[in-house]
């Protein structure tokens, strides 16, 4: 994007925890900056990036004078305050059920689905052999996940309600990674999942950001 951004992302696209940052800043159309950064080259090790990160992760947000990071921090942070109906924060009850999913997305979903997708993803890509044991483990618990959601979503549209909040968009950089696994099955064999993700998926954010996710984590020149 041309010219000089007061909101800047930090880190490489590539990283669902970054392509998360990315698409709730796409989500609010909010005009931004991605600043590419390089792993393999260390950038996040780099003085200047530990002073905006101590740990020496991505993404980092900086949006004016505020710098965060934390990935569900800056998502939150970003819906707040460029886009607040993601949070419905206007309504007790609807915001109660935003909460919730939210933590069954970082509780219940995330660290399943995550560890199937290190190990049918970042594992060859590492030169090391799957894990066949944790993945089959994880997909077990993967799918008693997915089987909550179908129920969820017999009773109504997206997560929290019949409404688009941040609880669905929390998972479309770790959902983009999974389908394009060999589990994707799980997915197409629940109707209610199938037709949430599809909705989740076709979203213009989302297809913008999917571009920058390949699943065989090919990441441009400047991100290498």
């Amino acid at each position: 994007m041309a010219g000089e951004k007061a909101v800047k992302v930090y880190g490489w696209a590539i990283s669902p925890f970054v392509s998360h940052a990315l698409l709730c800043l796409e989500e609010a159309g909010v005009e931004y900056e991605h600043v590419a950064m390089s792993r393999t080259a260390g950038d996040h090790r780099r003085p200047e990036h530990l002073a905006r990160n101590p740990f020496g992760k991505v993404p980092v947000l900086e949006d004016g004078d505020l710098t965060l990071f934390e990935s569900r921090a800056i998502a939150r942070h970003v819906v707040r305050k460029y886009k607040p109906e993601l949070l419905r924060e206007g309504d007790l009850k609807e915001s109660a059920m935003v909460d919730v999913w939210l933590e069954v997305e970082a509780h219940q979903f995330y660290p399943v689905a995550l560890a199937v997708v290190v190990e049918c993803v970042f594992a060859p890509l590492l030169g090391r052999t799957r894990n066949q044991a944790a993945v089959d483990e994880n997909v077990e618990k993967l799918r008693a996940v997915l089987e909550v959601y179908e129920a969820r979503l017999g009773r109504s549209r997206f997560l929290a309600g019949d409404f688009l909040s941040l609880a669905d968009l929390s998972h479309f950089t770790m959902m983009h990674y999974f389908m394009a696994t060999e589990y994707a099955s799980l997915v197409e064999g629940l109707p209610r999942v199938k037709a949430w993700w599809a909705e989740l998926a076709a979203r213009p954010a989302a297809r913008k950001v999917a571009a920058f996710m390949p699943p065989s984590f090919e990441a441009p020149k400047n991100e290498e």
